[in-house]
């Protein structure tokens, strides 16, 4: 299975034609960094160590349940979870793996990946969301962690206008979970709402059936606009073999209740019976390619791509892995952007917020990042720029380094509260995709100004540096001391909330779409951008908050407090 984004990527990323290059205005950054200071080397390695743990623990998690499971479904006569997705995808094409450390160390029991598989990736030509149940992780049963994922993907789909591709082998609902996994509007119920709005919208729902899909699970074919079962390998039903005999007494083995012969012959569950799993593969990739206009169309870049002045590599000793260092976001910029041009927006004003235009494999961003602590006039600063890139329908980056908004009798005379709530606003209702990446700290209310999870970026994704909490270590350290007199309790409370700021922790609970490493930033971003420029579905919403949640028509900004 290749691995999480292929290293070498087309230059126009989603799209195979050829772009005229257009003039685009804009200066090259210049570099102010040394990569031969103590300093830089010292920041290299340390994030070079970091990102090493990083790539140990995924390529763990990629292993799903072991050595001892993966044989037993061989055994059987099936292949793995992940050579069912190599099967699936075009080959090499990118495929932008989501949330790749879910429940990483969450649960009691190991849970790799939430035991499910998601992502971004092309099938015969058209990118889809694809859903893949790891059933070597526990069955492929849902746990908590496991349905939001789940539904993150299908909230992905909706916002993006791309077909969704079920590969399902599930026991459905982790029992001993249930309360978190049933009942409530955001759990397992969801799934199949949202399968039913997204196909009313125009979104393809195809799912493949490769094992059991039993209970709740049955529903993901049943509710699917096509579906394809493996002969005497596949199997639905609402219950098990134990369960009807318990309930009435029938005793019948699972292929007659719910096998692939019977759904495609009898039930008419299923539309296709395939032979095994490639079979089954290779129908579902006929299926795709036949949706002809369903699902969105893609659009070409603009401008022709152009690699960055300065390698990617250096962004490892420019922020390093000590958040209290300061660097100038510029630096970053210039290792992610085309030709490392940048027109800045404002450059004199609130220069504790850098903001500006730019292209990233093509395609048009406004960029919005931190230099520093936000003040009033850095607050304003962003306000504008947000919304110039509102009303000229440019998507948003946010690279995030923010310790917050500034504090103290001087900042609140002079109007911080308002002038911070004016930039959170913005963010709130500017109505282009927002993409965010925290390279640093995404602390207090500058997590909500930079656009944090709560704001609806169309894709947030985390440095394994980064660390979103309520506030600084050095702040909180100094806070605990006044409002806690047990050093003992001080000190291990201080150890609980700096662990949980963590990317890691944030990234085991879905708190952003995963972590990445620096040097794949640019090609990340650039393929998030190319899913923002597809030509919608027809009827379908404009796609710019969560399938779950209000996030406003797009009507305007409301009123900004003056």
């Amino acid at each position: 299975m290749r691995p999480f984004i292929r290293q070498s990527l087309p230059r126009n990323l989603l799209l195979s034609r050829t772009i005229p290059r257009r003039p685009y205005h804009a200066s090259v950054l210049p570099s102010t960094i040394s990569t031969t200071s103590p300093e830089f080397k010292a920041k290299a390695a340390d994030m070079d160590a970091l990102v090493a743990d990083f790539e140990a623990k995924t390529a763990a998690a990629r292993l799903g349940g072991g050595a001892k499971a993966a044989e037993r479904m061989r055994s059987k006569g099936k292949k793995l979870p992940r050579e069912r997705l190599a099967l699936l995808l075009d080959p090499h094409t990118p495929f932008l793996e989501l949330s790749q450390l879910a429940a990483h160390e969450v649960y009691p029991d190991n849970v790799p990946g939430a035991g499910l598989i998601t992502g971004i990736g092309r099938i015969a030509g058209r990118e889809c969301v694809v859903v893949v149940n790891d059933a070597t992780v526990k069955g492929g049963s849902y746990y908590p962690l496991t349905v939001k994922k789940h539904l993150r993907a299908q909230e992905i789909a909706k916002e993006h206008g791309l077909p969704c591709v079920y590969v399902v082998e599930s026991g459905g609902a982790a029992l001993p979970h249930q309360a978190n996994v049933f009942p409530d509007k955001e759990h397992f119920g969801r799934i199949f709402y949202n399968m039913a709005q997204l196909s009313a919208l125009g979104i393809p729902q195809i799912a493949i059936v490769h094992g059991i899909s039993v209970a709740g699970g049955a529903y993901v074919p049943a509710m699917a606009d096509e579906n394809i079962i493996v002969r005497e390998q596949g199997r639905i039903f609402l219950a098990g073999p134990p369960l009807v005999k318990a309930a009435t007494g029938e005793e019948v083995d699972e292929e007659t209740l719910g096998g692939g012969q019977m759904h495609s012959s009898e039930s008419g569950v299923t539309d296709h019976l395939a032979r095994d799993d490639e079979h089954a593969i290779a129908i579902a990739r006929g299926i795709v390619g036949d949706l002809g206009k369903a699902g969105g169309r893609e659009v070409p870049p603009p401008a022709a791509p152009e690699d960055p002045v300065y390698p990617a590599h250096q962004l490892h000793g420019i922020v390093g892995t000590d958040l209290r260092q300061a660097f100038d976001m510029r630096d970053v910029i210039a290792r992610i952007v085309d030709g490392s041009r940048f027109r800045e927006f404002k450059k004199e004003y609130g220069p504790t917020m850098v903001t500006g235009f730019a292209n990233i494999h093509g395609y048009p961003v406004g960029i919005v990042a931190n230099n520093g602590i936000l003040f009033s006039q850095s607050a304003l600063k962003a306000t504008h720029f947000i919304e110039l890139c509102s009303q000229r329908q440019i998507p948003l980056l946010f690279l995030v380094n923010v310790t917050g908004y500034m504090v103290g009798s001087k900042a609140e005379k002079g109007g911080i509260a308002k002038d911070g709530a004016k930039m959170v606003r913005a963010v709130a209702c500017a109505d282009v995709p927002k993409l965010t990446v925290i390279v640093g700290g995404s602390y207090g209310a500058g997590n909500y100004g930079m656009c944090g999870r709560a704001y609806s970026p169309r894709f947030l994704w985390m440095w394994p540096n980064a660390k979103v909490s309520v506030m600084g270590p050095g702040q909180l350290s100094q806070v605990m001391a006044t409002v806690s007199t047990d050093p003992t309790k001080h000190s291990t409370l201080k150890e609980e909330i700096e662990e949980q700021s963590t990317a890691l922790y944030a990234s085991a609970r879905l708190w952003d779409d995963g972590i990445i490493k620096p040097t794949d930033t640019r090609d990340t971003v650039g393929l998030a951008l190319a899913l923002a420029a597809r030509e919608p579905t027809h009827g379908r919403s404009s796609g710019r908050g969560s399938s779950t949640t209000w996030d406003g028509d797009g009507k305007g900004f409301g009123v900004f407090r003056m």
